[in-house]
């Protein structure tokens, strides 16, 4: 289970203006921060930011903010290619790529959109971050 919101913006901004209400939701919801943060392209100059909801969640709050939409996802296999380094658009599209050319040459299929894991809070030095490429397996 999944509480998102679309952001516009270059991939650094969308990150921050998605962050905000989705923080002030789980606050007010008393929900507890889980990991990792979820960034995936939209259209163009637009982004989808998630958070992820505590395991075993089955009900959630009904978001006050209709920017705020609680979204169910089906159990899914996906690729993931770790890397660590702060968070920014040349980082996550290198290893998005590097994940997507190692996929095709193994001549295996995917879903969707690669999407940007973050599991490190901000002030955590980026050499210690730990980030996610995901993609969906078909």
């Amino acid at each position: 289970m999944l509480a998102q919101v679309e952001a516009p913006g270059s991939f650094f901004e969308a990150g921050n203006r998605g962050f905000g209400p989705l923080i002030r939701y789980i606050t007010a919801s008393h929900i507890s921060m889980t990991a990792p943060v979820i960034q995936a392209p939209g259209v163009t100059q637009q982004w989808t930011v998630s958070f992820v909801m505590p395991a075993g969640a089955t009900r959630v709050p009904a978001p006050s903010d209709a920017a705020v939409r609680i979204v169910e996802v089906p159990e899914r296999r996906v690729a993931a290619r770790r890397f660590s380094g702060g968070s920014n658009e040349t980082r996550y599209q290198e290893n998005a790529d590097a994940l997507e050319a190692a996929l095709a040459r193994d001549g295996v299929a995917v879903e969707g959109p690669v999407c940007f894991a973050r599991y490190d809070p901000p002030w955590k030095p980026g050499f210690l971050k730990r980030n996610e490429a995901l993609v969906a397996l078909a």
